[in-house]
C-alpha cells in the first residue's frame, strides 16, 4: 500500500517530527529561497496573530482595571458627596431667578445679583402642550420612563474621562439638565458628572415628571429677545419673539423655541441690538425648527397633517419687531458692585483651590485667575448662591446720611462741557469733591460701612491717592520705635538741608531752625525732621517688610528708594482701606490682620462653601512700640493739627489717637483715626480724569476734620460697643520711661562742644522707649545735623542771640534779630515748663509724650529751646517729596529738589 504524499514541505515534515525535547532546543531556518519562503510567511502570520491576542488581552485586562478604577473613583465621589435632602433641594428648585443673593450682615437683603438674563416663570398648566411635547421630543424622548438618567450618560462620562474624547456631554436627561442649570457649574469634569447623575437621582425621587419639566421650560436659556436681551424660560420667550404668552403658542412657534436650548445663540432670531438677524443665520434656527417637529412626528406627537402645515407656516412674519431696552437703577450700588467684585475675587481663588492651586500661584498667574474669576462670575450669576458680607446696614446708611448733610462743605464743585465723542453732541460735565471713607473693626478686620464716593459709579475707598503725611506713623516713626532708634523725646534736626539730590522745608515753605523732639514733630507733621528720621530708618532696616506686613501693595520698589516716601510722595499712592487697615494695626496692639468684606458663601444646596475665617494676626510692631504711639498719636487730636475734634467729638476722647495727611497743592487731605474698637478713615480730593488739576482749598483739611467728627458721632450714636472707648491698651511692661534732658532728649550729663564743657540743667521730660535705655547726652545728641547746626544750638544754650529756633523762609538759616528777652530768660521759662510736664507725667503714671502734626489749620507752638523772639511760630501740616505721582497727577514737592 502506498504511503500517501503529505502536502508538507520537507521542512514543516522535519519541525512536525522532531520530539518535544528536540523542538525546544533552539533550531536554525534554512536559508529564505523560494522553496523556504511559505515557511517563513507561515511563522510571521504565526506572530502578528499571537501578538494580536496578547494585545487585545493586555487591552481588555487594562480595560476592565480601569473601569474598575474609575468605578470606584465614582464610588468614593458619591460617598463624599453629602445627599441632599428634599428641603434644600426645593429650595433651590424653586429659586427660578437663578441669581444669586447678596446680603449685609445679619442677613439682611441688599440685593440679588444683577444679569442681563430676563426671566418671567409660569406654572405648566399656563403653558403650552405644543411646547411641553416638542421639548421631550427633541430633548429627552425617554423623559416618562426612566428614573432621572440613562445608563449611556454614565458609559459616556467613562469614555470621555478615559480617552479624553466628548468634551460636550450631550444627550444628559431634561432631569440631568435641570440639575446642572439649578445645582451644579457647567465643568465638564468626571467629579462633577458624578455627583450630577447622583442628584438626579434624588431629583427624581423627590418630584414628579411635571414639576420637573415645568422647572425645565422655566430656566432654559433661549437666546435673546427683540430688545436685544437674554432670555430664559417658555414664557418670556414666546414674549420677547411672538409677543404672546405661553399657553398661547402654536405649533410651529413651540417648535421654534424648543429647538433653541441646543444652542440659544446660534439659532436665536434677533441679534445683540434687537434687529433680526439676516436671512442666512436666521435660516439656521429655521432649519432647527424643522428638525424638532420631525422628531415630534416620529415620536407620535404630532400627525403627518399637523407636521406638514407647521413645516409650511412662515414663521417669520411671527417675529416681533426691534424695540429698545429699559435699564432699572440699582439701589445701593457701591455696595452692591463691592460686594458682588469681592465675592468673585473669593469664590475664584476657592475655585482654584479645590483644583490644587495654590494661593500664590493664583496671584502670580493672570490668566488663571482670569479662568477662575469668569468662572465665579457665572456661578454667581446663574446659581442661586448666598452671599453674605460685613457690612451693617444701619452704619453704612448713617455714613451716607452724614455724607449728604457735609459734601457740599468739602469745596468747590467744578463743571465744563465737552463732546460725547459717541454722539458728537455737547455733555456737561460736573466734578465734586469726591470722599472714600472706611469704617473697620480692629479686632478682626471686617468692614462695617464705607462711603464709596460723593458721585459716580468708582469705588473711592480702593483708588490709590498720595496719603501724604499720614504715612508718617507707619512708614518713619512706627519702624524707627520699633528698631530702637528714637524714644518719644529723641531729638531730630530741622535746619536747612541738602540731602543726596534732594531738599525739604516744612509746610509753608519754612524752617524751624531748631531741634525739636520725635513727639513734636509727629504732633505738628514737620517734614524736615520725618525724612531726616526716614533717611535713618532705611539705612537700619527694610521698611519695606513693615508696609507688606500691614497689608500695604500698593507702593513700588522705586518709592522705597527715595526719600520723598517720607511724606507721602509715590507713584500710585496708598488706597483708603489699606491706609486704614494699616492704621489699625497701632490700635491691635502691633499686630495686623487684613480688611474683608465676604463673611461666607452658600451654594444652592445650603452648603457653606466659603466662611471668612479669622487668620493668624501678622507681628509687624513689637507692643511696646504700639502702646508708644497710640501715647504720641492721641496728642494729635487733643493738641495737634486735629485738635478741633477734643470738642467736636460727642463721646470721650481720651483713647483717640490719630493722623492727619495732606499732599502738595491740597490735593488730597485725610485724616486716619482709632478707637480700641474701630478705625476710622476718610479722604477727600478731585478725581481730575479730564485732564483736569482742581486743588482744594486751605480749609479744606479743618473741613474733612470736622467731617470725620460727624462720622465718629453718627456711627457712635448708632453702635457705641463697637467703639470700647474704656479698653485702653494696658501699658507693656517693656515700655521704659527714662528722665531726659528738656534739650537733649537724652539723660543729663556734663557736654564738651568745641573746646566748651556745658553743664546741662536738670530739667528733665520723660521719654518712653522700646525696651532699651538711652546713654547720657553727647555733643551730637539728635538724629540728623551738621556742626554748623550743633554749634548753633550749643552757642545758643550759653544766651547768644544767633537766630536757633527762629523759623525762616525757604531753605536757609533765619536772620538774627535783637530780642529784648535773654537767653537766660528763656531757659528758666523752658525749664519750669518741662518740670511740670514731669510733674503731670508722674502723677497719673502714664508719660503720655504729646504728639500732633500740624495739617491745615494755622497754629502757634512754643519752642522749648528757642529764643524769645521765636517762641511764636505758626505751623501747619505739609508734605514735600519732589515726586511725580504718574497715576494720580499728584505732587509732592513742596519747595523741595527732585530726589
Amino acid at each position: 500500500m502506498k504511503r500517501k504524499r503529505s502536502n508538507q514541505t520537507w521542512w514543516q515534515r522535519r519541525v512536525a517530527g522532531l520530539s518535544e525535547k528536540t523542538r525546544r532546543q533552539p533550531q536554525s531556518l534554512p536559508p529564505f529561497s523560494r522553496k523556504t519562503w511559505p515557511l517563513y510567511a507561515d511563522i510571521t502570520v504565526q506572530t502578528i496573530k499571537s501578538l494580536a491576542y496578547y494585545f487585545i488581552g493586555a487591552l481588555f485586562i487594562g480595560g476592565c482595571f480601569a473601569g474598575g478604577l474609575l468605578a470606584g473613583y465614582f464610588a468614593s465621589i458619591i460617598d463624599q458627596t453629602p445627599v441632599p435632602t428634599k428641603a434644600a433641594m426645593t429650595k433651590t428648585l424653586n429659586n427660578v431667578s437663578a441669581s444669586t443673593t447678596l446680603y449685609w450682615a445679619k442677613n439682611v437683603e441688599i440685593s440679588h445679583v444683577k444679569s442681563d438674563l430676563i426671566r418671567d416663570t409660569v406654572s405648566i398648566d399656563k403653558m403650552s402642550p405644543w411646547v411641553q411635547k416638542a421639548i421631550i421630543a427633541t430633548e429627552d424622548e425617554n423623559f416618562y420612563q426612566h428614573s432621572g438618567v440613562v445608563p449611556k450618560a454614565l458609559v459616556r462620562a467613562l469614555v470621555s474621562e478615559v480617552t479624553g474624547i466628548g468634551s460636550q456631554t450631550g444627550g444628559s436627561t431634561l432631569t440631568q439638565q435641570v440639575v446642572k442649570m439649578q445645582y451644579l457649574s457647567n465643568e465638564t469634569t468626571f467629579k462633577r458628572k458624578a455627583i450630577e447623575i447622583m442628584y438626579a437621582l434624588r431629583l427624581n425621587h423627590y418630584f414628579s415628571k411635571q414639576e420637573i419639566l415645568q422647572e425645565y421650560l422655566n430656566i432654559a436659556t433661549l437666546g435673546r429677545n427683540n430688545k436685544g436681551q437674554n432670555i430664559a424660560g417658555v414664557q418670556t420667550a414666546a414674549k420677547g419673539l411672538f409677543g404672546v404668552d405661553a399657553a398661547h403658542l402654536t405649533l410651529p412657534q413651540a417648535a421654534y423655541i424648543a429647538g433653541l436650548p441646543q444652542s440659544p445663540s446660534v439659532y436665536t432670531p434677533y441679534t445683540i441690538t434687537g434687529s433680526l438677524k439676516p436671512a442666512k443665520e436666521l435660516a439656521y434656527g429655521l432649519d432647527r425648527q424643522k428638525t424638532v417637529l420631525f422628531r415630534m412626528y416620529r415620536a407620535g406627537s404630532i400627525t403627518k397633517k399637523q407636521y406638514t402645515a407647521a413645516k409650511a407656516y412662515d414663521l417669520k412674519k411671527d417675529f416681533l419687531p426691534q424695540q429698545s431696552a429699559t435699564s432699572a437703577t440699582q439701589k445701593y450700588s457701591y455696595v452692591y458692585n463691592m460686594v458682588y467684585d469681592q465675592a468673585i475675587e473669593v469664590l475664584a481663588k476657592q475655585l482654584a483651590q479645590t483644583d490644587g492651586h495654590s494661593e500664590s500661584d493664583y496671584n502670580k498667574n493672570a490668566a488663571l485667575a482670569q479662568t477662575y474669576e469668569a468662572q465665579a462670575e457665572e456661578l454667581l450669576t446663574t446659581k442661586g448662591y448666598q452671599v453674605t458680607s460685613t457690612l451693617n446696614k444701619t452704619v453704612y446708611d448713617t455714613m451716607q446720611t452724614v455724607l449728604a448733610n457735609n459734601k457740599n462743605s468739602f469745596g468747590q464743585t467744578y463743571t465744563s462741557t465737552e463732546t460725547d465723542p459717541k454722539t458728537g453732541e455737547p455733555t456737561t460735565i460736573t466734578e465734586p469733591v469726591q470722599n472714600g471713607s472706611i469704617l473697620l473693626d480692629n479686632d478682626t478686620g471686617a468692614v462695617l460701612g464705607f462711603i464709596g464716593g460723593v458721585s459716580g459709579e468708582l469705588n473711592h475707598i480702593y483708588t490709590t491717592r498720595s496719603p501724604g503725611s499720614s504715612i508718617k506713623p507707619l512708614l518713619v516713626y512706627g519702624p524707627a520705635i520699633e528698631n530702637k532708634l528714637i524714644g518719644s523725646e529723641t531729638m531730630l534736626a530741622d535746619f536747612p538741608n541738602n540731602f543726596v539730590n534732594y531738599s525739604v522745608t516744612d509746610y509753608g515753605n519754612t524752617i524751624q531752625n531748631r531741634f525739636l523732639s520725635a513727639t513734636e514733630a509727629l504732633k505738628w507733621s514737620y517734614n524736615v525732621p520725618a525724612v531726616h528720621l526716614y533717611d535713618k530708618v532705611r539705612q537700619t532696616v527694610s521698611v519695606k517688610k513693615y508696609m507688606d506686613a500691614m497689608g500695604i501693595t500698593t507702593l513700588t520698589d522705586r518709592d522705597y528708594q527715595t526719600l520723598g516716601l517720607a511724606l507721602g510722595g509715590s507713584d500710585y499712592g496708598l488706597t483708603v482701606q489699606e491706609n486704614a487697615s494699616a492704621f489699625s494695626t497701632f490700635a491691635r496692639g502691633g499686630t495686623h490682620v487684613d480688611a474683608y468684606v465676604i463673611d461666607k458663601i452658600v451654594d444652592p444646596l445650603g452648603k457653606v462653601i466659603y466662611q471668612h475665617k479669622k487668620p493668624k494676626a501678622t507681628q509687624v510692631f513689637s507692643k511696646a512700640t504700639a502702646y508708644i504711639m497710640q501715647q504720641m498719636m492721641h496728642n494729635v487730636v487733643s493738641t495737634g493739627t486735629a485738635a478741633t475734634l477734643s470738642w467736636q467729638l460727642n463721646f470721650n476722647d481720651t483713647n483717640v489717637f490719630g493722623k492727619t495727611g495732606t499732599s502738595n497743592d491740597y490735593k488730597d487731605l485725610w485724616f486716619v483715626g482709632s478707637t480700641p474698637g474701630v478705625t476710622l478713615a476718610s479722604w477727600i480730593g478731585y478725581d481730575n480724569n479730564n485732564g483736569t488739576a482742581h486743588t482744594l482749598s486751605t480749609n479744606a483739611s479743618q473741613y474733612n476734620i470736622n467731617f470725620w467728627a460727624a462720622l465718629a458721632n453718627a456711627i457712635y450714636a448708632k453702635i457705641p460697643q463697637s467703639f470700647k472707648l474704656t479698653d485702653s491698651m494696658a501699658r507693656p511692661s517693656t515700655v521704659k520711661s527714662v528722665k531726659v534732658n528738656a534739650y537733649t532728649g537724652l539723660p543729663a550729663a556734663d557736654v564738651s562742644f568745641d573746646g566748651t564743657t556745658y553743664k546741662l540743667s536738670a530739667n528733665t521730660l520723660t521719654s518712653l522707649y522700646n525696651d532699651w535705655e538711652p546713654s547720657k547726652s553727647t555733643a551730637n545728641f539728635a538724629i540728623g545735623g551738621n556742626d554748623e547746626d550743633y554749634k548753633l544750638f550749643w552757642q545758643h544754650l550759653t544766651g547768644a542771640n544767633n537766630g536757633y529756633g527762629v523759623v525762616s523762609k525757604g531753605n536757609k538759616r533765619a536772620t538774627v534779630k535783637k530780642s529784648t528777652t535773654s537767653a537766660s530768660t528763656t531757659e528758666k521759662k523752658k525749664e519750669e515748663e518741662a518740670d511740670k510736664e514731669d510733674e503731670e507725667d508722674d502723677a497719673d503714671e502714664k508719660e503720655t509724650p504729646s504728639t500732633e502734626d500740624k495739617a491745615d489749620t494755622a497754629a502757634t507752638s512754643s519752642s522749648a529751646a528757642s529764643s524769645s523772639s521765636s517762641q511764636a511760630t505758626t505751623s501747619s501740616e505739609r508734605t514735600d517729596t519732589g515726586r511725580t505721582q504718574s497715576q494720580q497727577g499728584n505732587t509732592e514737592t513742596g519747595t523741595g529738589s527732585k530726589d
